[in-house]
C-alpha cells in the first residue's frame, strides 16, 4: 500500500497529462501512486499514460463525462494510499514535492493540507502575468497560500491532500464550481485540522490567454454566492475586495470625464504598484507590463461574476433558492 494515492481528473489534456507525469517521474520520492481519471474525453490520453507504466505506479481510468470532482470522487474509490492528493492536470510537480511532503507530514502532522503555486521559468509571459495577478497580495490579498493573507487558508484542488480517514468520515467532491473550497470547508466543519505548507508548490500553467483566464475568474466570482448561500458567515471582506474595486473604477472614470481627469489618479497609482512589485517579483519588465491587464481581469471579471450573482440569487432570489442550492449538491 503506498502512502500517498496522486488523483487527477483529465478532460482532453494530452500534452498536459504527458507533463505531468514526467514531473512524477523525476520525483526522487516514490512510495505514491498515480490515478488518471479521463472524464469522457473525445481526445483520451491513455496511450500517453501507458509511456509511464515502467517509471511509476500508474494507472488510467475512463468514464463517461460528468465533471471533474465525480473524476476525483472516481479516483479516491480505486485509491490505495493513506493520503489522497490532488493535483489539475495543468500542473507540473518540483521533482523534492514528496520528499518534502513526507518530512512535512512527519514534523507536522494533519488531516487536511495543501500548498501554493508558482510560474515555472519554461512558462509564457501571459502565464507568468496571470500567476503573478492570481498569487500577488496586491490583487487577492495572498489567500492563495500567500505568506501574508487576508483570509485563513484554503486548499485548493490545483495542490490539496487530506487522509483516508476524511475521505471515509466526509464523502467526496460535490459536482459544483469553487468544489474545493466547498471541500475545505465540510472537513473544516468536521473537526479535522487543515495546514499550509508554505514551501510545498507547484508550478501552475492556469490559462494561456486572457480571454480563458476572465472566464475562469468571473465563474470563480459567482461560484462566492453559492458558498455563501451553501455556508451562511463564510464571506469574508477580502471576497468582497473585487467588486468594490469594480465599482470604483466605473465611479472614478465617469467622474473623470464629467469633472476631472486627475480622479483617476488612484487607479493609476494601483496599476503602477502592480506594475512595479511584479516587475521585482519576476525580474522581467514584459511580465510586468502584462500584469496590469492580468490583474485588472482577474479583479474585474471576478468582481463582475460577484456582482451578477449576488443580485440574482441575493437581491432578487432568481433560480434556486438556499434549500434547493443545498439539496442540489447534497450527499457524497
Amino acid at each position: 500500500m503506498p502512502e500517498f494515492s496522486v488523483i487527477v481528473p483529465v478532460y482532453n489534456r494530452i500534452n498536459e497529462v504527458d507533463e505531468l507525469l514526467q514531473s512524477l517521474a523525476s520525483q526522487t520520492f516514490k512510495d505514491f501512486e498515480v490515478m488518471i481519471v479521463e472524464d469522457g474525453s473525445t481526445d483520451p490520453c491513455g496511450k500517453t499514460v501507458e509511456k509511464y507504466s515502467d517509471k511509476i505506479s500508474v494507472r488510467y481510468f475512463f468514464k463517461e463525462n460528468e465533471g471533474r470532482s465525480i473524476a476525483r470522487n472516481h479516483g479516491m474509490k480505486n485509491a490505495t494510499g493513506n493520503f489522497f492528493i490532488f493535483f489539475d492536470s495543468d500542473c507540473v510537480i518540483p521533482p523534492d514535492y514528496f520528499e518534502k511532503l513526507s518530512r512535512y507530514l512527519k514534523e507536522n502532522p494533519t488531516d487536511c493540507f495543501g500548498g501554493p503555486d508558482a510560474a515555472h521559468e519554461s512558462f509564457s509571459n501571459t502565464q507568468k502575468a496571470i500567476n503573478y495577478s492570481m498569487t500577488s497580495f496586491l490583487t487577492t490579498g495572498g489567500i492563495r497560500g500567500g505568506k501574508v493573507s487576508l483570509e485563513k487558508f484554503v486548499p485548493r484542488t490545483f495542490n490539496m491532500g487530506f487522509s483516508r480517514n476524511v475521505w471515509e468520515k466526509v464523502g467526496g467532491f460535490r459536482e459544483m464550481f469553487s468544489e474545493d473550497i466547498d471541500m475545505s470547508t465540510r472537513i473544516k466543519q468536521s473537526g479535522f485540522s487543515i495546514s499550509l505548507f508554505p514551501e510545498l508548490y507547484v508550478w501552475h500553467k492556469r490559462r494561456i490567454d486572457f480571454r480563458k483566464f476572465l472566464r475562469q475568474v468571473y465563474v470563480f466570482g459567482m461560484s462566492r454566492i453559492t458558498l455563501q448561500l451553501l455556508y451562511p458567515g463564510s464571506m469574508k471582506a477580502v471576497h468582497l475586495l473585487p467588486a468594490l474595486f469594480l465599482t470604483g473604477c466605473v465611479v472614478e472614470v465617469l467622474l473623470a470625464i464629467f469633472l476631472s481627469p486627475w480622479w483617476l489618479l488612484p487607479l493609476g497609482v494601483y496599476l503602477m504598484a502592480i506594475m512595479i512589485t511584479a516587475w521585482i517579483s519576476t525580474g522581467s519588465l514584459i511580465i510586468a507590463l502584462k500584469a496590469v491587464p492580468a490583474s485588472i481581469i482577474q479583479l474585474w471579471g471576478y468582481g463582475a461574476g460577484f456582482i451578477k450573482a449576488y443580485f440574482q440569487k441575493i437581491i432578487l432570489r432568481q433560480g434556486r433558492n438556499v434549500s434547493q442550492e443545498i439539496e442540489m449538491r447534497r450527499g457524497k
